[in-house]
């Protein structure tokens, strides 16, 4: 059987304790990955290094695939977002949030079922910023045609891939007609020239989330430039109870790096409390990953056995304290463990 070597980055506050039980749960499925141990944020910091320093992205950049915690940005300038900093540098340019509803986790909505894909790289994030005149500063909005039309391609082969009928795009191009509209053409583009079959819509971003709050059912897959597809992934996770019960990834053409997406807790660090169903899943999602970029079945299977552990237990009433029930983290791994199945 082969194994896979990936990185993995604790992180910082939960994050260690969250990737101890995920690891036992992965071990129990018999997953075949070995892990490459790495550090970012303070954990880095602390011990004199960058808080994403280069021998991490070196070796996401030869591994190809990680695995990361919730790790913490210092507040104060000069510290630029880990997160942003990885995208860019290893040009993961599509973040993929699915969101669904978990049996056992009761929330206002039911049957929600979306896949957010965000265009990772430009947009408002692209870091342009100035001084124009005292008490006067800008902010620039970048879209490149190029960037525009792979991520509409992306999200299109993921649709195809994954048996989804519909893909909306929301937007703002009736007042940002350059951005925005650039945006929308190259999707439209790409939907009418190569993936006719797969449906496809264009929102105004303001009526599209009005839309998800009142149904959040008549929504399939949402195609979003960067900003509004990092307000729009955390708005959709709390339809479902929250970032503790959401995966996450960030994908490029030569890399990916999954990773749940809330934060890291300093509060109920070293408690043994925290939720770590987000990383689990993210894990899951980089098992698919490798099995579907490797051709690795033994990966998929893992994959799907773990996915079938924790919606049991969830639904049995395995919970930690944040989705209101008394597991702590460890008990919790250990009820997934115990619905492994064969």
């Amino acid at each position: 059987m082969a194994t896979h070597q990936a990185v993995l980055i604790p992180g910082d506050g939960i994050g260690p304790e969250v990737t101890v039980a995920v690891r036992r749960i992965l071990d129990a499925a018999g997953a075949p990955v070995e892990w490459v141990e790495c550090r970012a944020g303070l954990a880095a910091l602390e011990r004199g290094q960058d808080v994403l320093p280069r021998e991490t992205l070196d070796a996401i950049t030869r591994l190809q695939v990680a695995l990361k915690g919730p790790c913490t940005t210092p507040i104060g300038e000069g510290f630029v977002s880990i997160n942003v900093r990885l995208r860019k540098e290893l040009d993961l340019y599509a973040a993929v949030r699915p969101v669904r509803n978990l049996d056992g986790v009761p929330t206002r909505y039911r049957d929600v079922d979306l896949v957010i894909i965000r265009e990772n790289t430009e947009g408002l994030y692209s870091g342009i910023e100035a001084t124009l005149a005292p008490g006067v500063v800008t902010t620039t909005k970048v879209a490149t045609e190029k960037a525009c039309t792979r991520i509409a391609r992306w999200a299109f082969h993921y649709a195809q891939h994954r048996g989804r009928k519909k893909i909306t795009v929301f937007h703002k191009a009736n007042i940002m007609k350059l951005t925005d509209g650039m945006f929308i053409r190259c999707a439209r583009s790409v939907h009418d020239q190569e993936f006719s079959q797969i449906g496809y819509q264009e929102m105004i971003i303001d009526a599209g989330c009005m839309g998800l709050v009142q149904e959040p059912t008549r929504f399939d897959m949402l195609l979003l430039e960067n900003l509004y597809g990092d307000v729009l992934s955390d708005l959709c996770a709390g339809l479902v109870g929250g970032l503790g019960v959401v995966p996450g990834a960030n994908i490029g053409d030569h890399g990916a790096v999954f990773e749940a997406v809330h934060g890291s807790a300093p509060d109920i660090a070293g408690r043994g409390i925290a939720n770590p169903l987000a990383l689990l899943m993210s894990a899951v999602m980089l098992l698919n990953h490798l099995a579907e970029t490797r051709d690795d079945a033994v990966c998929a299977t893992a994959a799907q056995r773990i996915k079938d552990g924790y919606n049991h237990a969830l639904a049995e009433g395995c919970k930690t304290r944040d989705l209101g029930g008394t597991l702590g983290t460890a008990e919790f791994a250990d009820a997934v463990i115990a619905r492994l199945g064969a």
